[in-house]
C-alpha cells in the first residue's frame, strides 16, 4: 500500500477514536429514533417474513454469520421488511488500527469485507447504504458497534466506503434501509454516558451517577488504544423508551448521550 493512503487510513482511523478519550461534557440531544416508512410494494421473498414494525412481528429466517458478503449487485432483488427502518445522517469509516481485530459479534473485522458497526441494529442485520452526496449505493452486513461520535450513524469498513466513493472525505450524509434481520425496533437498550481510558476515573463517574441512577455500571471494552471504561446507565425494553431516557440524561446530567443495543454477546470460543 502506498504511502499517501496509509496516511490517509490512519487519519481517519483516528478521528473515529478520539470519541473514547474522555467523558462527553457538553449538552445535546439524543439521537432521533429512526423512521417508519410505509413500504411501496409487499415483500416479495421467500426467504423472509415483515419484521420491525408496532407488532413486533421477528423476522422467520435472519441473515447467518459467515463468510459471505452481501451483494453489491444493485440489480439483484432485494427483501424488504413490512416497515422499513429508515434512518438518514452522517457515516464515517474505520480501517489500520481495527483491522485483524474482534468486532463487537466476536468475529475478525477484515476492512477489505462489505461490514459496518452501528449503535443499535442487531448483528447480521442488512443495509442499503446510499451515499446522499453521490447517489451511490451499496449492501452491507453489520457485525460491530459504533460510532460514538456525535452526530454520526454508521461507521463503514474500507470496502462499503470505497464502493460509495466516501474514502477521501472520511465522512458523508448516508441513507440507510434495512433490508433484512431481525426486528430493529425491539430488545434491550441501553444508554452510554462516557467513555474513559483510566478506570479510576470511570468508577469515579459511575459512583456519580449512581447516586441519581441505581444501573449505572462500567463497561470494559478491549479497542486499539488499550482498555476504554465505558459508563452506561440503564436497561429499557425498546429504542424508544432508551432514546427518551437519553434526552432526559442530556438535559438533568450535561452528558451526550448514545443509545446502545445490550442484548447481544460475542459468541464463546
Amino acid at each position: 500500500m502506498k504511502s499517501s493512503a496509509s496516511a490517509v487510513l490512519a487519519a481517519v482511523a483516528a478521528l473515529s477514536l478520539m470519541t473514547f478519550s474522555g467523558c462527553a461534557r457538553h449538552k445535546a440531544a439524543a439521537h432521533r429514533q429512526p423512521s417508519r416508512v410505509p413500504p411501496s410494494q409487499p415483500s416479495s421473498s421467500g426467504n423472509s417474513s415483515p419484521s420491525g414494525g408496532a407488532a413486533g412481528t421477528p423476522a422467520k429466517h435472519s441473515p447467518r454469520a459467515s463468510n459471505k458478503q452481501p451483494s453489491t449487485n444493485q440489480n439483484e432483488p432485494l427483501s424488504a421488511l413490512g416497515q422499513p427502518y429508515v434512518e438518514e445522517g452522517v457515516a464515517s469509516w474505520y480501517g489500520i488500527p481495527f483491522h485483524g481485530r474482534r468486532a463487537s459479534n466476536g468475529e475478525v473485522y477484515d476492512m477489505y469485507k462489505m461490514t459496518a458497526a452501528h449503535r443499535t441494529l442487531p448483528f447480521d442485520t442488512i443495509l442499503r447504504v446510499t451515499n446522499l452526496k453521490n447517489g451511490m449505493s451499496t449492501e452491507i452486513r453489520v457485525i460491530d458497534r459504533g460510532p460514538f461520535v456525535e452526530g454520526r450513524i454508521l461507521d463503514l469498513s474500507l470496502a462499503a466506503a470505497r464502493a460509495i466513493d466516501m474514502v477521501g472525505m472520511g465522512i458523508a450524509p448516508v441513507r440507510i434501509e434495512v433490508l433484512n434481520g431481525p426486528d430493529p425496533f425491539t430488545g434491550s437498550f441501553t444508554v452510554q454516558v462516557g467513555a474513559f481510558r483510566m478506570q479510576e476515573n470511570a468508577v469515579k463517574f459511575q459512583q456519580r451517577m449512581e447516586q441519581r441512577y441505581s444501573t449505572a455500571s462500567v463497561a470494559p471494552l478491549d479497542s486499539p488504544q488499550g482498555t476504554l471504561y465505558r459508563v452506561r446507565v440503564g436497561k429499557l425494553p425498546s429504542e424508544a423508551a432508551a432514546l427518551a431516557f437519553a434526552d432526559q440524561l442530556s438535559q438533568e446530567q450535561n452528558v451526550v448521550p448514545f443509545v446502545v443495543r445490550l442484548d447481544e454477546a460475542p459468541p464463546t470460543e
